[in-house]
């Protein structure tokens, strides 16, 4: 059971945060002094050792939060919780993402609206639930996109549409949500490598990092600095960062 407190500590909201990139993020706004609710749907045991790994260093100033953000109740009742845990909300950032591939000729119905729904509704969702808490601390809002909302990968045509109404949806936002609430957006490009079914062979990722002007594999820290950078920069918005090693060009 987390312990409530409210604190003078500016206050994220890292959805997906229990592993990998958001983990990351999460961690590392923590390092800047930032309280941190750490959102997990699955991953229970990752997302509470790291939020006792937080706590070790500061303590009560990270929670973690179980919540199915296909589920609009859910996703609303997670905003309403990151503000009964921290007295505030500060910055939300909307990490939590499908990853799945598609057939080019036919999508089964529900595979579609797996995708949007987690994607790009519950981004809006937890987006305008969060607005009145942000505008009280003139606040912001960091989508995690992906490079391929720009340039579309085989084999994922409906996972690259819903990135890039994200992206879209960043800057509409940021035109609605004006002046009091900055909304940005990170793009990775290939910072980890996919698990399961989407696992890459050692040819396929050597191709990748082939095609990066830097000629490495990226690391979760460069998108937790990007992410940082946005939230501390008071005059940008509706702008996405690529995060990529220039593979972008």
């Amino acid at each position: 059971m987390n312990e409530v407190k409210t604190q003078e500590a500016p206050a994220a909201l890292v959805t997906g945060a229990g592993r990998r990139i958001g983990a990351a993020i999460a961690e590392h706004l923590h390092q800047a002094g930032f309280q941190v609710v750490v959102h997990y749907h699955h991953s229970r045991e990752a997302a509470e050792k790291l939020i006792e790994k937080l706590n070790e260093k500061r303590p009560a100033s990270a929670y973690c939060i179980q919540a199915d953000l296909a589920v609009r109740a859910q996703a609303q009742r997670l905003i309403t919780d990151t503000v009964d845990y921290c007295g505030r909300l500060d910055l939300l950032v909307n990490n939590a993402s499908l990853f799945l591939k598609t057939a080019p000729d036919f999508v089964a119905d529900d595979v579609l609206q797996q995708l949007f729904v987690t994607n790009v509704q519950a981004p809006l969702w937890l987006s305008q639930a969060a607005y009145t808490h942000l505008d009280k601390q003139q606040g912001a809002i960091i989508n995690i996109t992906d490079t391929h909302a720009e340039r579309p990968l085989r084999g994922y045509s409906v996972y690259c549409q819903t990135k890039a109404a994200l992206a879209m949806q960043t800057q509409s936002l940021a035109l609605e949500f004006a002046p009091r609430v900055r909304v940005n957006a990170v793009a990775p490009g290939a910072i980890i490598w996919p698990e399961n079914e989407n696992t890459l062979n050692d040819t396929k990722k050597k191709q990748i990092i082939e095609k990066t002007l830097l000629k490495c594999h990226g690391n979760p820290l460069y998108v937790a600095q990007a992410v940082l950078a946005l939230a501390q920069n008071p005059f940008i918005t509706g702008q996405t960062l690529r995060v990529d090693g220039g593979r972008g060009l």
